[in-house]
């Protein structure tokens, strides 16, 4: 897995005014081409009268790129989200800056720096976090090993996502990538190699 990367925690809308036109910005994480869509779309119908819905948004899957001006003057809305997005070092987001236009015109410059405001405002309603990678383990046990190991789990930071009490204890778990190492061998080591943690998945999260 890579190193990590930053994307937005959730979903946010902020607004402005700008000389009577009123700016709307919409960020929201998301995972594929599909999704990116269908958040623009939502946010098209929920704006539908509005005079622009401008977007952008950057992918990771397929190192994938796009934006919009919808009807502004080439260079002065979609390009200026855009580079909002780069300049955050964000990826796998949307964002569409929906304007109301208000009667007074804004020259290119007005609208490079009001689409630049809208995303920005957006993008920081959303939350921007890095993302690392995370992996989820599984681990049995008899009771008598439980506290030791709940010790153990504290100490590298392991979550638990899931735990099942029976006869003996199954315990779901997850932790940074850059910390599994160490606790699979403080577990093996204190419980001289009785409770084996296995390896299940990979994926990223970010630390809470």
């Amino acid at each position: 897995m890579g190193k990590g990367y930053f994307t937005l925690k959730k979903a946010a809308e902020s607004k402005f005014i700008e000389r009577r036109s009123e700016f709307i910005g919409n960020a929201a994480p998301v995972t594929t081409e599909a999704e990116a869509l269908a958040f623009i779309n939502s946010i098209r119908s929920k704006y539908s009268d509005a005079t622009h819905n401008v977007y952008a948004y950057i992918l990771r899957e397929g190192n994938l790129t796009r934006f919009s001006d919808d009807g502004e003057p080439h260079g002065t809305a979609g390009l200026p989200v855009l580079d909002v997005l780069r300049k955050e070092e964000l990826c796998d987001c949307a964002v569409v800056v929906t304007r109301y236009f208000g009667g007074i015109l804004l020259g290119a410059g007005g609208l490079v720096r009001a689409y630049t405001t809208g995303a920005k405002i957006g993008v920081d309603g959303a939350e921007k976090i890095f993302l690392k990678p995370f992996k989820r383990l599984e681990m049995e046990m008899d009771y008598s090993r439980y506290n030791r190991v709940m010790q153990l789990m504290s100490a590298h930071g392991v979550r638990t996502e899931d735990s099942e009490f029976g006869i003996g204890i199954k315990l779901k778990v997850s932790v940074a990538e850059e910390r599994a190492e160490g606790f699979i061998k403080a577990v093996t080591d204190a419980t001289n190699g009785i409770v084996l943690v296995n390896v299940t998945d990979e994926f990223y999260d970010y630390e809470n």
